[in-house]
């Protein structure tokens, strides 16, 4: 039976189910080799953890996943009835889940271990796909907002950005997350590109935990009224950053 997923796009999405053996290991062994993070969500999606794939054991039937940070966060975990998993692989969302997760040790560290999932979903975004942005150097978002009566710019970091939209970093939860609130005259500023400006629209918000124990708050952001310069010169950003990652994984400098 096919679960139901938290939802974190603002895109329309296609599911489509995978239950090829194979395939399904190849998926979650790309996530590792790419060191690419994943959403982990229990309680219906009421808590959030920031994780990555350590191990996938195609011997064993056993999938590695690191743990969270605090002791009590791990047993809600290996408690919960179902637990969730959201993932970024090459443009695509990977979606799966498991009510079987345990306690372990992973090369002497602390780390969560579960069967390798008999299905999962993957979502192609077919009109706007999602490209995750530089980790060490982040790309910040200026808005306006009103913060104890006065007018302040916030600078957020972004976490990813599509011809649609971004998603950015709230850490001391300045921004009001209501779905639907427009943010005017805010600013990105893309290296190579310039700056952008435009509205955003409030379309989700996910607070999280990240692995070093550190909570955030990642909230998903539509363009409104994006001028055509703009967008190509988004476009042109994602395809210059797709172009960079493409090189350095097949070693050209």
């Amino acid at each position: 039976m096919q679960a139901t997923f938290p939802s974190l796009g603002t895109e329309n999405q296609s599911p489509y189910q995978v239950e090829s053996r194979r395939e399904i290991i190849a998926l979650l062994r790309g996530f590792k080799e790419k060191n690419q993070l994943i959403s982990m969500y229990i309680n219906n999606g009421a808590e959030a953890f920031i994780t990555s794939i350590l191990d996938v054991d195609d011997t064993n039937n056993t999938v590695t996943i690191d743990s969270a940070a605090s002791n009590e966060a791990n047993q809600r975990i290996v408690e919960a009835s179902q637990v969730f998993f959201d993932g970024l692989l090459d443009k695509i969302s990977i979606q799966f889940s498991s009510s079987k997760l345990q306690k372990s040790i992973f090369e002497k560290r602390p780390a969560l271990l579960m069967p390798i999932p008999v299905s999962l979903i993957r979502l192609q975004r077919r009109e706007n796909y999602r490209i995750n942005t530089p980790i060490s150097n982040p790309i910040k978002c200026q808005i306006p907002l009103e913060v104890d009566s006065s007018m302040q710019t916030g600078k957020f970091s972004l976490v990813d950005i599509s011809c649609g939209g971004i998603a950015i970093l709230d850490d001391q939860r300045l921004l009001n997350i209501s779905i639907g609130t427009r943010y005017a005259e805010c600013q990105i500023s893309i290296a190579g590109i310039g700056v952008l400006d435009t509205m955003l629209e409030i379309r989700n918000s996910q607070d999280l935990t990240l692995l070093n124990g550190r909570t955030t708050r990642r909230i998903g952001c539509e363009f409104v009224n994006l001028s055509s310069k703009a967008l190509t010169n988004v476009q042109r950003y994602i395809m210059n950053l797709e172009r960079e990652r493409n090189a350095k994984m097949t070693g050209i400098s």
